[in-house]
Order: structure tokens, then C-alpha cells, then sequence
């Protein structure tokens, strides 16, 4: 996934599992919060030095439960804004999943981990000032969350537009923390979607494939940002692409795997 949730690696970070220059840090685990259904806030210790632009994600070296010498890297957005003193990852769990049960069985806080990085190119500056479309599914949210938060006020003076999808509403979390970048960014618009919505459901419902087009009429005048499952993210480039006028240059893709 690049890098946000789902148990995975980054479709732009394949080439990082190889031997990169890179730091290594030992972070502390500060807190571990279940916030939606099966997904969980981690958030650690900052390490002295580490600088990092929004969007970007890390590689955390992750044990198996079973066999803690087994040691694997796992890929996730840092959620946190650079000026945060801590840093922020949202963990999407599934049963059996390696950093799932990590995250279910042992991570506490004071539990350390080691992480490297940052990686990825997957941040707002590559948007030359346009305005702004960002979409993502599930977890994938969690890069915006960064790039949103630490926007310098002349950045917010251009529109904004969020669409996040999840299948069901229990899946949604941090709806006040937008809620507030929203009061504070007059541009801003957050628009959540349901693939299966119930009964009770008055928002938007459809993949945000069908949404888009209905809630961001100027969509060819926008710089998109995709992130989520890859299936979202192909469809909506291709669709960028081909119907809806967007220059290739003003797609960006951070997918999962």
C-alpha cells in the first residue's frame, strides 16, 4: 500500500527494500489506540534529526509475533505534520497479517521499534500550485492528513477537495480532526463516500469513481493526488486520463500493493 495502512509495501517504494542510503531509528511507542473498526492511531517518539515532507512514509522492521527474530519491513505514511512533536501512523489490521498482530499483540506503549526512512515523493509541492483534488480509500488518508496539517496559510487560499470512500461508516475516524482543518481552511471541502452504505446513511454513496465527477465539476483544472487500494487508484487515473481532461503531469499516485 504505499503507505498508509494495509499491510504492505508501496508500489512507488519497491526499489527502497534494496540496500539505500538511509537512517535507521529506534522509536518508543507513546500510544496505540483502537479508532475505528479493525484500525488502530500508533503514535511514537520523534527521533532527534528526523526531517520529513508530508506525504512521505517510513519502513518499520517488524517482528513476528511467533518469531521475533523473523524481521520483516512493513511500509506506512507518517500521519503527523513535520512540526509534530511525535510521529503518527494509522495500521489497517486483518487477521494474520504480520504488523496486524504486532499491533493487536504487542505493541504498548514504551515498546520500541526500529523504522527507516523517510521515503517516497508522494508530497503537495509537486503540485506547482494548482488546485488541489485528494483521494483515497480506507487508510489511505492518512498522507493528506499530514499535508493538510501543516499547510502555510498562503497554501490554503486554494481549493481543496478531499473525497475519502471505505466500504461502511464504522470505518471512518478522525472526523473531528477535519472537521477543524476544515474551519480552519475557508477552501477546504471534506466529502466521505460509502461503497456499502446502510440504511441510516445520509452522504455521499458510490466509489469515489462515480462520486468525483457529481461533487468536482473542474476536475481538469486540479492537481489529483490518489491514494489507496489499486484498484481505486488505477481506475480514477486512467479516468483522470482519458474522460475527465487532467494532464498527466497533475496525477499522482501513491497505490498499494
Amino acid at each position: 500500500m504505499p503507505c498508509t495502512g494495509w499491510e504492505s509495501v508501496p508500489r512507488g517504494a519497491r526499489a527502497t527494500l534494496r540496500p539505500v542510503p538511509s537512517s535507521v531509528y529506534v522509536v518508543t511507542c507513546l500510544r496505540n489506540t483502537p479508532i475505528a473498526r479493525d484500525t488502530y492511531e500508533c503514535a511514537f517518539t520523534k527521533p532527534e534529526g528526523f526531517a520529513f515532507r508530508p506525504g512521505q512514509f517510513v519502513l518499520f522492521s517488524v517482528p513476528l509475533v511467533s518469531d521475533p527474530a523473523d524481521v520483516q519491513p512493513r511500509a506506512y505514511s507518517i500521519a503527523s505534520a513535520p512540526q509534530a512533536r511525535e510521529l503518527l501512523f494509522v495500521v489497517r489490521t486483518f487477521p494474520g497479517g504480520r504488523m496486524s498482530r504486532f499491533v493487536t499483540e504487542v505493541l504498548r506503549p514504551g515498546t520500541e521499534m526500529s523504522l527507516q526512512g523517510p521515503f517516497g515523493v508522494f508530497t503537495l509541492d509537486r503540485a506547482r500550485g494548482r488546485d488541489l483534488l485528494l483521494v483515497c480509500t480506507g487508510t489511505g488518508v492518512a498522507p493528506f492528513h499530514a499535508q493538510l496539517s501543516s499547510m502555510s496559510p498562503p497554501e490554503r487560499d486554494r481549493r481543496i477537495d478531499l473525497v475519502h470512500c471505505v466500504r461502511h461508516a464504522e470505518e471512518f475516524f478522525w472526523q473531528d480532526r477535519f472537521a477543524q482543518l476544515e474551519r480552519e481552511y475557508p477552501s477546504l471541502r471534506i466529502r466521505r463516500t460509502l461503497s456499502e452504505p446502510s440504511a441510516g446513511w445520509n452522504g455521499c454513496c458510490g466509489r469515489v469513481q462515480s462520486v468525483i465527477p457529481w461533487v468536482i465539476p473542474d476536475v481538469a483544472s486540479r492537481a489529483v493526488f490518489l491514494c489507496g487500494n489499486p484498484q481505486m487508484t488505477k481506475e480514477v487515473k486512467q479516468l483522470c486520463l482519458n474522460a475527465w481532461g487532467v494532464p498527466k503531469g497533475d496525477v499522482h499516485v501513491e497505490g498499494y500493493i
